[in-house]
Formats: C-alpha cells, sequence, structure tokens
C-alpha cells in the first residue's frame, strides 16, 4: 500500500460562499419546495446550480443516475465517496456524506474513522483497499497502481470496480465543485444519532 500522506487545508465551518445563495422565481420555488420536503432544508450546492439551469439540470440528472448503480455494497461506496470529499476537503459533503450514508445504514464509527483510515483498526481488507484506491483516485494526477486494482478484484468484479471507479469520479465532480464555490457543512451530521 502507498502512503496515505495528504496535505489539504479543509475551510473552516462558517466560511462564506463566494456567490450567493439566495434566488427567486418558479425553479428557485420548486427545487427549494421539493429539497426541504427530503432533506428538511435547502441544500447549499443546489442553491449554487440554480445560477446556470443548464448545469443544474446536468448534475440533477447524473445524480439521479447513480442512484440506479446497485453493483457495489452500499457501505463501500460510502466510504468512496468519503474518502474522495476528505481528500479534496470539502466539508459540505463530508457532512452531507456522513447523513446520507448514516441514513442508508452504513456503521457510523466507519464514517467518523475515514480520515484516519490508514491507521484505525476498524476496517476490513476489503474496505481499507477501497478507500486507499479512492484516495490515489483522487490524486491529481492519479496515483492508482495495478496493484492496487489486483487487490480489489480480489473481492471485487469488473463491474464492481468500474462502478467504484465512477462514485469516486463523481464525488470528486461533487468536492471539487462545492469546496471551489466556499460551501461548508449545513449541519447535516450533528442530526444524526450517535
Amino acid at each position: 500500500m502507498t502512503s496515505p500522506i495528504s496535505s489539504i487545508t479543509i475551510p473552516s465551518i462558517g466560511s462564506a460562499p463566494r456567490i450567493p445563495l439566495d434566488h427567486s422565481g418558479p425553479l428557485t420555488s420548486l427545487a427549494s419546495w421539493f429539497s426541504k420536503r427530503v432533506y428538511g432544508k435547502v441544500l447549499d450546492p443546489l442553491k449554487v446550480g440554480l445560477h446556470h439551469r443548464g448545469v443544474l439540470l446536468s448534475t440533477l440528472g447524473l445524480e439521479l443516475a447513480a442512484t440506479r448503480w446497485k453493483k457495489l455494497p452500499k457501505d463501500l461506496q460510502a466510504l468512496a465517496v468519503m474518502a474522495s470529499a476528505q481528500e479534496i476537503g470539502c466539508t459540505w459533503c463530508l457532512d452531507f456524506g456522513y447523513w446520507e450514508s448514516y441514513h442508508h445504514g452504513v456503521h457510523p464509527e466507519k464514517l467518523r474513522q475515514v480520515p484516519s483510515w490508514w491507521t484505525s483498526e476498524i476496517y476490513t481488507p476489503l474496505e481499507r483497499a477501497v478507500i486507499e484506491y479512492s484516495v490515489a483516485a483522487t490524486h491529481t494526477p492519479p496515483t492508482v497502481t495495478d496493484e492496487m486494482v489486483a487487490n480489489l478484484r480480489q473481492d471485487l468484479d469488473d463491474e464492481q470496480i468500474v462502478e467504484l471507479t465512477a462514485w469516486v469520479s463523481l464525488e470528486n465532480f461533487r468536492s471539487r465543485t462545492n469546496a471551489s464555490m466556499g460551501l461548508t457543512g449545513q449541519g447535516f451530521k450533528a442530526e444524526c444519532s450517535v
């Protein structure tokens, strides 16, 4: 395994978004209503997306399509997503990802220990391999090795590895967008029972 050394700086909670999050109009009203109904609040990435209808609709379409990816077990998907968000330093994605994974039954301690995955004893060898691969795929440029993929192939089939890679790529899109826009956590993790 390669060393997970990362020198990221995570923005502090409460820093200001880099573009305004207030909008008005029929699409804003509909999107806000739906977001509040599903998540209890209007998601800040949705507010950002409302600045560009084409980007918003394309992103929502991709997110909807990704809900049909079901080959990779949910816990491995969650660890991959959280590892990528951690590597990029997106506090919004870490906050929301924890909440979402928690509500899908992923073990909360495994989610909490993603930042220290390298030394944590909680992960199975497969989970550790998934996190290592996700971190390496998130590096710029990616540092994935043949050995990492061979290690994954001991437990995952090719279809699952493709899906794993797609989840990492999707989370890179989310995290890089949200972090670049200055979005930080909205308090989702705090709503989860411990």
